[in-house]
Order: structure tokens, then C-alpha cells, then sequence
């Protein structure tokens, strides 16, 4: 499984960054690594450089292998909330999706 990270231009997108998130998708998605190819991990801060609540934005999308691509998105606070509720949100649809296909 492939995790690739894009970043605006308001979102510092280093290493050091990006390090312990790629981490923290790695382990929660563990359990579907062997059916997801790709994971797309779109960061932006919906408000620039002011200040706002919930103005973080995660956008995440899970290629699997065989399926269409699946997308979801949370806004939080910080960018690590909104990764982990969307990550909370992508578990959901691929135990959804995944737990139909193995029932045919």
C-alpha cells in the first residue's frame, strides 16, 4: 500500500510532517493493506492564513485493487483530527464495502 501525500500551499508538507501521519494511516489501515493499492492523502486549510475553526480539510482516497476508488473527507481543527476522522470515516465504507464482497 502506497501513501502519497499533497499538500496546499498553506500546509507545510515536510517530512517530519508527514511522517508520523503516513504512521498513524499505516496502522489503522493495516487490517485492508492487502486490498488497498494506493492511499491519496489531500491536506488544505480551507481558510488560508486566517484564523477558523474546523478549517482543516483531509480528503482521502483509497484505490483497491480490482474496485473504483473510494473518497471521503472530514474537517477539523488541526490537520491530525482531520486525518483521524477521516480515517475513522474510510474504515467505515471499506468494512461496508469490503464485508459485501466477501458475503457473494
Amino acid at each position: 500500500m502506497k501513501i502519497q501525500f499533497n499538500t496546499d500551499k498553506n500546509i507545510n508538507g515536510t517530512e517530519d510532517f508527514i511522517t508520523p501521519l503516513t504512521i498513524l494511516i499505516e496502522e489503522d489501515l493495516e487490517k485492508y493493506s492487502s486490498q488497498i493499492t494506493r492511499i491519496e492523502v489531500h491536506l488544505s486549510d480551507e481558510d488560508g492564513d486566517k484564523e477558523g475553526l474546523k478549517a482543516k480539510r483531509c480528503l482521502l482516497e483509497a484505490r483497491l485493487s480490482g474496485r473504483n476508488p473510494i473518497a471521503v473527507s472530514s474537517q477539523s481543527d488541526t490537520e491530525e483530527q482531520a486525518v483521524s476522522e477521516s480515517l475513522n470515516k474510510l474504515k467505515s465504507s471499506l468494512k461496508t464495502i469490503l464485508g459485501r464482497l466477501s458475503n457473494h
